[in-house]
């Protein structure tokens, strides 16, 4: 199981969100900026880095040029999320060097654009987010219902052979209060798939529960950044990688 620190962007800041609420922002920033917090997380043994474009997603502007810095400056490969709403959109990310763009509401209103970003850039270039609250799968900064719940939109994907998927609890997020286990359980029955998930990880004993049901990711955020445990430990913890 892979081990992905996050590094959620709001003015050009490292911040943590709870459930997704920006009027509870809080700012990280004990190792320096964005870059600075990038390469702390590759020093500390990620082979992958998670980054949501908060402003994006909220319609208030976005933080591409510093995505853009970190992609040019880590070499990792780097998944983004938030705010992607149209195809060129997405193309311009992986043009960028960005490895995955996450797909919310774009995949939701117009399925289509998966093949066609897939097409140009690669099979696994797109991650498909089923972000969920109260068995409903949300879209738009988390604002907007669809009218699909976790089960029924791995069904729809997997037809149209998304193999990777980013299922977050919102109620969970940001709350170290433990992952949503029984949905995620039930994302890794479907045969053919990766399932990444995030949301309330607060302790080493969460990785070993996710890793035991199958689930081949985990995006990691404030329990990093508040010290439940470090990433090296969570690293071991998840099987070394």
């Amino acid at each position: 199981m892979q081990v992905i620190p996050a590094i959620d962007l709001m003015n050009g800041k490292v911040v943590r969100l709870s459930r997704g609420d920006p009027k509870t922002a809080k700012t990280y920033a004990q190792f320096g900026g964005p870059l600075e917090t990038a390469k702390k997380w590759k020093q500390d043994g990620a082979k992958k880095l998670h980054i949501i474009d908060l402003d994006a997603a909220l319609g208030a502007g976005d933080n591409l040029a510093v995505i853009a810095e970190i992609a040019r400056s880590v070499s990792l490969p780097i998944q983004v999320g938030g705010g992607i709403r149209t195809v060129e959109a997405a193309e311009k990310l992986l043009a960028s060097g960005i490895s995955q763009v996450i797909l919310g509401a774009l995949a939701f209103n117009d399925p289509e654009a998966i093949p066609r970003i897939r097409e140009r850039f690669s099979a696994e270039s797109v991650i498909v987010a089923l972000d969920n609250k109260d068995g409903r799968i949300m879209v738009e900064g988390w604002q907007t219902p669809t009218a699909l719940n976790v089960r029924e939109a791995l069904q729809k994907f997997t037809t149209l052979s998304v193999k990777t998927f980013l299922v977050t609890s919102i109620a969970k997020d940001g709350m170290l209060s433990g992952p949503d286990v029984e949905t995620l359980k039930e994302a890794c029955t479907y045969q053919g798939i990766e399932v990444i998930a995030a949301g309330g990880i607060r302790s080493l004993y969460d990785l070993a529960v996710l890793k035991r049901i199958g689930v081949a990711g985990v995006v990691i955020g404030k329990a990093l950044y508040e010290g439940r445990f470090t990433l090296k430990d969570a690293i071991n913890a998840a099987g070394g990688s």
